[in-house]
């Protein structure tokens, strides 16, 4: 048999729109990063002189409200076909979902597999077939591998399946399958779509999530791209990550145990930045910064947030240019250097207080009093910020969760150690 090398890519998710960015964020590239990942998977592919490309799903992120993202696509698709390179592709559950993606042709040479059954691509001159069926709907629910035909004797099979297998955390579950079904299908590599993190699932045979060709938010970290599989003589003998991505979101925990100050702080986070930055690799790098351990800087950490974001910044400057990292979040882990559990058990003032919070953490539907303050605060705050603040936030924020009337315990434990820091100071 004979000898070649594709590239597997899926989830590109051209033009994913953004949610939730600040109004500092370098909004421009980072909803250019799904582009600029295409590109860098065309140049690899160029530069790597691969025989063909697949694309397991999700080329697009849904329907667009017009035509410009599927001639980015088609684009990036031509330049490959004219390098003669081949390209095999199936529709995903975000694909499904694009009415304007039926009426838009791709270049000769890229081929989209049809949805109604499985569809089959043969290259003789490369003793490959190519299996595979887009999405016809968005929740697909059967198990679209049970149909497919049996491997083609004597050439390398390739099966293409958006699916989340047997399930993924963070994933809905389509197509469901079980990798045992994969891998006595025959088929001599599975090439799967729909998980956005990077998973060698099996190696004999190969059966590989490349993961999502760009991180789209903080909960996607980490390097993003596809994979470069080499055959020879009929068999897998490498499947490397190549990382494509434009944009790199990270989350980035920096000890905090026992520094002294706030400058002792910066310190750190500073060191910790650098090699973020570095690791990156000229990427822009979005940054969710957390900062933990008992340390006596805890009050003046806690005491303004939007103050230390300002100086993590102005420290992130200091190690990297200004168009190299972005701090998305600042989230404030720290406490006191106190024992909690010694001070619950006092008999004065201090221990009622930390008992009395800890009462309302573990019932906070019985906290009405402190649960209607908070309200009021929290409502107060969001609405003097900027338009948009509570979206920009999530649901998940203890301010926008205090201004819906909860007592999330993260923020009782921060108002603990906040009063417990400002007693120690006396």
């Amino acid at each position: 048999m004979s000898s070649f090398r594709f590239i597997h890519a899926a989830d590109l998710h051209l033009d994913s729109p953004l949610r939730g960015l600040g109004a500092d964020a370098p909004a421009s590239r980072i909803r250019q990063a799904t582009r600029d990942a295409l590109t860098n998977l065309v140049d690899l592919a160029i530069r790597e002189r691969v025989d063909f490309v697949v694309v397991a799903g999700d080329l697009y992120d849904g329907d667009w409200p017009d035509f410009r993202t599927g001639q980015a696509l088609v684009a990036a698709f031509a330049r490959l076909t004219r390098a003669r390179i081949r390209i095999v592709a199936i529709r995903g559950n975000h694909d499904a979902e694009s009415v304007l993606t039926r009426s838009l042709s791709l270049p000769e040479g890229a081929t989209l597999l049809r949805a109604d059954r499985p569809d089959t691509v043969e290259w003789p001159e490369f003793e490959v077939v190519l299996h595979g069926q887009s999405f016809q709907t968005r929740d697909v629910q059967q198990n679209l591998a049970q149909g497919y035909p049996a491997p083609a004797a004597n050439r390398f099979n390739i099966g293409l399946l958006h699916t989340a297998a047997t399930g993924r955390p963070g994933h809905q579950s389509y197509a469901p399958c079980t990798v045992e079904q994969l891998a006595a299908h025959g088929y001599d590599y599975w090439a799967l779509g729909h998980i956005h993190a990077r998973e060698e699932v099996l190696q004999d045979p190969w059966i590989v999530f490349p993961g999502n060709l760009q991180g789209r938010h903080v909960n996607e970290a980490g390097a993003k791209g596809a994979s470069l599989v080499t055959v020879r003589h009929g068999r897998v003998v490498g499947v490397e990550h190549r990382a494509l991505d434009a944009v790199r979101w990270a989350r980035l925990t920096v000890d905090c145990e026992g520094a002294a100050d706030e400058e002792a702080v910066l310190v750190r986070c500073r060191r910790a930045m650098g090699e973020a930055v570095d690791a990156a690799e000229g990427r822009l790098l979005v940054l969710r910064l957390r900062l933990e351990g008992a340390c006596p800087a805890h009050l003046v950490l806690a005491r303004d947030p939007a103050v230390l974001r300002q100086k993590l910044v102005a420290a992130a400057l200091e190690v990297a240019e200004a168009d190299a990292v972005w701090i998305e979040d600042v989230r404030v882990a720290t406490r006191p250097m106190q024992d909690i559990g010694a001070l619950r058990a006092r008999d004065d003032a201090v221990g009622r207080l930390v008992r009395a919070i800890d009462a309302m953490a573990e019932a906070p539907e019985e906290a009405t009093g402190p649960a209607a303050a908070a309200q009021g605060y929290a409502t107060a705050m969001l609405d003097r910020g900027l338009g948009g603040l509570r979206q920009a936030l999530g649901p998940d924020h203890p301010a926008v969760q205090a201004a819906e009337g909860r007592l999330p315990p993260e923020l009782l434990q921060r108002a603990r150690d906040l009063l417990l820091a400002r007693l120690a100071q006396g």
